[in-house]
């Protein structure tokens, strides 16, 4: 810890420390020497006191930044679950039309999923159910009824991730991907396309690699969490010490199934070049359009809803 800067006496030494350590440095190198008036040194002797004492100021600097630097990945690496999944930045949930179902799925260690069920008015027997992951802060509810508005005619379901609104457990990355395999068996349902919403492209992604899904539609998605992260925090050692991983990108290109891809021109939270590593490995990229946009300004605008509709469509 730094003390004792801001005090008279700490600040009157500091001007005699560094003029001490000049005095040094230029007297023994090459020979050189200066006038003591140049360096507002007494004499042009070195002050091998004063030497020392600037010596113990810059190492308790340097501790001092190292502690800052140690405290604040302690509190990211603590408070990483908390900021990947903020629960508490989640909207309360929306009404359902009155046919809504409400579904339920059991897993390991008492955990219970709940999710929602909108059927259209007059089903079409061909048309894939919709299946939805939303993004960190999305209620399940809410996905299932946007997906309902955006696509009438089809069969839509959404759940709560685990820890959100009347789903019960604790959410990570590892968690979510199995809750999505196991969503998707509960269902039994055949086609199914999947959506997913930010970082509902790692369930999304994980779901479309180990079912045989009739294709995948990703909004403002990314490569890999790891990456992502490194790149909003270039100055912590990411790869140590995040416990979530997802790898979009690494599960799609063994999935081989049809991709469609929105993104947004502006976004501020997945970087252009993290949707393009994704983009690069794709193996049946059917859907491409950029929407001028930020990342949470997408939803209600005309051309973004028209971008869903021909994404679905792309699929065949």
């Amino acid at each position: 810890m730094i003390t004792g800067i801001g005090t008279p006496s700490a600040q009157s030494r500091i001007p005699r420390i560094f003029s001490s350590v000049s005095r040094c440095v230029v007297n023994a190198g090459s020979g050189l020497r200066f006038p003591a008036a140049w360096l507002d040194a007494p004499a042009a002797g070195c002050d091998a006191g004063g030497e020392r004492d600037a010596m113990g100021w810059i190492g308790k600097l340097i501790l001092g930044a190292a502690a800052i630097y140690a405290a604040l990945v302690a509190v990211m690496a603590l408070a990483q679950t908390a900021l990947l999944f903020p629960r508490w930045a989640m909207g309360p949930s929306p009404t359902l039309p009155a046919g809504a179902e409400r579904l339920e799925v059991a897993r390991p260690g008492g955990v219970v999923l709940v999710g929602h069920r909108l059927r259209p008015a007059e089903p079409d027997p061909a048309a894939p159910l919709l299946l939805g992951f939303g993004g960190n802060a999305w209620d399940g509810a809410a996905v299932a009824r946007y997906l309902a508005e955006v696509f009438p005619d089809h069969e839509v379901v959404a759940f709560h991730y685990r820890g959100y609104g009347p789903s019960t457990g604790r959410p990570s990355a590892a968690a979510l991907a199995g809750d999505a395999v196991a969503i998707f068996d509960h269902l039994a349902a055949d086609p199914v396309v999947v959506v997913g919403f930010s970082i509902g492209a790692g369930p999304a992604a994980r779901l479309a690699a180990e079912r045989p899904v009739a294709g995948v539609v990703l909004v403002t998605a990314f490569d890999s969490l790891t990456e992502l992260a490194r790149t909003h925090y270039p100055w912590a050692p990411v790869r140590l010490l995040l416990r979530h991983r997802m790898e979009p990108a690494a599960d799609l290109a063994r999935a081989r199934v049809p991709v469609a891809l929105i993104t947004a021109a502006r976004d501020e939270i997945i970087p252009a070049r993290r949707t393009e590593a994704l983009r690069a490995v794709l193996p049946a990229l059917v859907f491409d359009e950029t929407i001028p946009a930020r990342h949470n300004d997408l939803y209600g605008r005309e051309d973004f809803i028209r971008a869903l509709r021909a994404a679905l469509a792309a699929l065949g």
